[in-house]
């Protein structure tokens, strides 16, 4: 239990958590709910199976993964499970959908897609959470606090 709340009173990671959280909730949002100008998650579940072959449940986990792993970060309870989800997310939509367009972001539609640099920020960003914890004003601390480690 220690391993999953255990964090400082640092506002750095606050600063990180929230920010990715906000994103990804966003992301999230779109594909499950169909806010903010996306799909929905019937046509995601089939834009994901038809145009990059992932199977239903696995584009699922993945929508979940930003939805409920954005929300969780945002509020700071267990935001190490939340930051590996999206992190493991965001490792497989830069192999799969992504890498083949490069590096950059397309910002002036030259290409026909985004590069890898997105996923590169979004990873090292996850990966910040999971080595440091919730930090400041998160759930993960005030639970951490209650159970304190002797």
């Amino acid at each position: 239990m220690e391993l999953l709340f255990q964090t400082n009173s640092s506002v750095a990671p606050l600063f990180v958590r929230v920010a990715l959280g906000i994103v990804f909730f966003a992301h999230g949002a779109q594909k499950l709910f169909g806010w903010f100008g996306g799909q929905g998650l019937s046509a995601t579940l089939t834009a994901f199976r038809n145009n990059l072959k992932i199977p239903a449940p696995l584009a699922l986990l993945a929508i979940l993964a930003e939805a409920l792993g954005g929300l969780g970060l945002i509020v700071g309870f267990l935001a190490r499970l939340d930051a590996l989800a999206i992190c493991a997310t965001m490792v497989v939509a830069a192999y799969v959908a992504h890498a083949k367009f490069g590096f950059f972001l397309n910002w002036f539609g030259e290409k026909p897609g985004h590069g890898v640099e997105y996923h590169v920020l979004a990873v090292a960003m996850c990966l910040s959470v999971i080595v440091t914890g919730a930090g400041a004003l998160s759930l993960d601390r005030a639970i951490a606090c209650l159970f304190p480690h002797g």
